[in-house]
């Protein structure tokens, strides 16, 4: 680790707010850069989703062509080694209750390996 980097060149922080702000600009090709190609995406603590980035390309490129109002508000964030944890609330539009989740970003080879969500039931 050398200034806050981790040895694949991005910091873990900084992948997590690249597909933040892309989340929020509803740019899907942006969001799905910080990912690897074989991201694997989780219910916690284990019930594997699906994997993929191309699977994450039709789920997330939908959703942002459906919902103009889209936006994910980052409530807190923790950085630990190559693990971030992203405490959220999302907005999916005006007539509707805000989603808290908590996103938990695992970084490798300088690129988002695994995300396991968590969300309030």
């Amino acid at each position: 680790m050398v200034l806050g980097l981790n040895v694949y060149g991005q910091e873990p922080a900084q992948l997590a707010q690249q597909q933040l702000e892309a989340y929020n600009n509803r740019d899907i090709e942006a969001f799905l850069e910080p990912y690897s190609d074989t991201v694997k995406i989780y219910s916690f603590p284990d019930q594997l989703q699906y994997t993929g980035k191309e699977k994450m390309r039709l789920r997330y490129g939908g959703m942002f062509e459906r919902t103009p109002e889209l936006q994910c508000n980052l409530l807190n964030r923790m950085v630990q080694g190559n693990t971030v944890i992203d405490q959220e609330e999302v907005t999916i539009s005006s007539d509707r209750d805000k989603i808290y989740a908590i996103a938990i970003y695992k970084v490798w080879d300088g690129k988002i390996q695994e995300v396991y969500f968590i969300s309030k039931d």
